[in-house]
C-alpha cells in the first residue's frame, strides 16, 4: 500500500482550517494543523510533510517569515501560501521567499485540490538535469546551487524560479507559452482552467535578478502572441 503524503495546513481561522483537514482527509492525504505561526515553524521546521499549506496572517509569526525559515533550511519543501488579498504585493511577497504557489481566499475546493496536486507531482517528479546556464559573459546560473552570478555580483533564485529557467533553456530554440509552462514547470494538467498570475509574476522577477534593463530585456525575452523565449547560449 502506498505511503499517504502528508501535508501540514497553518491557519489561525477554525472554521477554515477545519474545513481544509476534512477536505484533504477526503482526498486521502495525512493532514497535520496548526492555529498560530510559532506553531507552524515548528512543525514545518521538522521535515515530515510533502507540502506546507500555510497561510499569510497568524498569530505569531507570520507564514512568509515561516516560507523564508523554511527555504533557508530546505530548498526542495513543497509550500503552497493562502493569501487573503489576490494583490501582486502578497504573491510577489511569498513567491520571492520561495513559495511554489499561491491560493488566494476565498477559493473553491476544487481549485485547492487542484494545486496542490500539481505542486506534489511537481515536487515528486525527476527534475530536470542540474547544469550551468550560460547567457553571455558576464551572466551564468548555477541550477544545482540555486544561485547566479551578474557582472561579477552573485544572485539567488528560488527552486521554482530554477525549474523555470531550466525549462526555457531546454526548449531555447522555440518561445514556450504561458499554458505549457504551467503544465511541464507547475504541473497542472492541459485540460483544466487554473487562473493564476503565477508564470508572469516569476517571470518579472527573473528579470529583475537577470537584466540590466528589466524593461527592455535581452535575455528573458517575451515573443507577442507566443509566450517567453530564453537567449542562451
Amino acid at each position: 500500500m502506498n505511503k499517504k503524503l502528508r501535508i501540514l495546513v497553518v491557519e489561525d481561522e477554525e472554521s477554515i482550517r477545519s474545513g481544509l483537514i476534512d477536505v484533504l482527509l477526503f482526498h486521502g492525504y495525512a493532514v497535520d494543523a496548526a492555529a498560530d505561526g510559532d506553531t507552524g515553524l515548528t512543525k514545518s521546521l521538522s521535515g515530515q510533510y510533502d507540502l506546507l499549506l500555510l497561510d499569510v496572517m497568524l498569530p505569531g509569526i507570520s507564514g512568509f517569515d515561516i516560507c523564508n525559515q523554511v527555504r533557508q533550511q530546505d530548498k526542495h519543501q513543497a509550500i503552497i501560501m493562502l493569501t487573503a488579498k489576490n494583490t501582486d504585493e502578497d504573491i510577489v511577497t511569498g513567491l520571492t521567499y520561495g513559495a511554489d504557489d499561491y491560493i488566494a481566499k476565498p477559493f473553491s475546493v476544487a481549485q485547492l485540490v487542484l494545486r496542490i496536486q500539481a505542486v506534489l507531482r511537481r515536487s515528486n517528479a525527476v527534475s530536470l538535469a542540474d547544469k550551468m546556464i550560460k547567457l553571455d559573459d558576464d551572466v551564468s546560473i548555477d541550477t544545482d546551487n540555486l544561485s547566479g552570478i551578474r557582472d561579477g555580483r552573485e544572485i539567488g533564485f528560488t527552486r521554482k524560479e530554477i525549474e523555470l529557467l531550466q525549462y526555457l533553456d531546454a526548449h531555447s530554440d522555440r518561445p514556450v507559452s504561458r499554458d505549457e509552462l504551467l503544465n511541464k514547470v507547475w504541473g497542472y494538467s492541459k485540460d483544466i482552467d487554473i487562473e493564476t498570475r503565477t508564470v508572469d509574476i516569476h517571470i518579472a522577477k527573473i528579470r529583475r535578478k537577470l537584466e540590466p534593463d528589466h524593461k527592455t530585456p535581452q535575455y528573458l525575452l517575451t515573443v507577442r502572441g507566443a509566450g517567453y523565449r530564453l537567449a542562451s547560449r
